[in-house]
């Protein structure tokens, strides 16, 4: 007897559904820029990230002059400190001017702003007002060696003060630059405070974060508050 024949059913290739074009893109690499269609930003991404990284790893290079400032010594000299370091400097400028150059007023006068300037500005923050006090103090005793007067006390009391009458312009402008650097310096002192304030207020405002424990304060607002005994 013949056997029946059974076909075998032939394979049929399965429908897939057409892929997105960010997926094609995808498998496919960036697509090229056309009319009307930008480029696909998948494929320089990793280019750009990595040209990021290299520039966010480069330092300015830092001026030259802020360089030569930070090699000048910077002490933090105390109230009696930068008195004594101003009126010595004045005192042996006074003599070199007396020595070298004939008493020039020039000479004094442009030292003296310089001097000034160092004492207003290595004086330590609590004792800023000592700056513009100390000037015209070592001003006055730096004018002694190059006063003209005469050989007796009284003419040489007289030479000191008609030097400083005729030379008050330098002592004006010598205190008005230290002066000017306290009151900077002041002014900075009290915007770093004040910085460092609102940072305290407002690390004390901030919640705790989830899974941590209550605050400090909050554990006082918590805590029970015992009780009143009555009789």
């Amino acid at each position: 007897m013949e056997q029946p024949r059974t076909r075998t059913p032939q394979s049929r290739p399965r429908r897939t559904t057409p892929l997105p074009p960010q997926a094609r893109a995808g498998r496919g690499g960036a697509r090229p820029a056309g009319p009307g269609r930008p480029a696909d930003p998948a494929g320089p991404a990793p280019e750009s990230a990595t040209v990021y990284r290299a520039g966010a790893g480069r330092t300015r290079p830092v001026p030259p002059v802020l360089l030569t400032l930070r090699r000048f010594p910077n002490p933090r000299l105390t109230g009696l400190g930068s008195g004594l370091f101003c009126v010595g400097s004045m005192l042996a400028l006074g003599l070199l001017d007396s020595l070298l150059f004939g008493s020039s007023k020039a000479f004094y006068g442009v030292t003296f702003l310089l001097v000034s300037g160092l004492t207003a500005g290595w004086v330590r923050k609590a004792d800023l007002v000592a700056g513009p006090i100390a000037a015209p103090i070592a001003f006055a005793v730096g004018v002694v060696p190059i006063a003209q007067g005469g050989s007796g006390f009284g003419a040489q009391v007289m030479g000191v003060v008609t030097t400083l009458a005729l030379n008050a312009g330098w002592l004006y402008a010598g205190t008005l630059v230290a002066g000017v650097i306290v009151l900077v310096r002041r002014a900075r002192l009290n915007a770093h405070r004040e910085a460092q304030r609102r940072a305290a207020a407002a690390a004390g405002r901030r919640p705790s974060q989830p899974g941590q424990g209550p605050s400090q304060g909050q554990a006082r607002a918590q805590a029970p508050k015992p009780r009143r005994r009555t009789a």
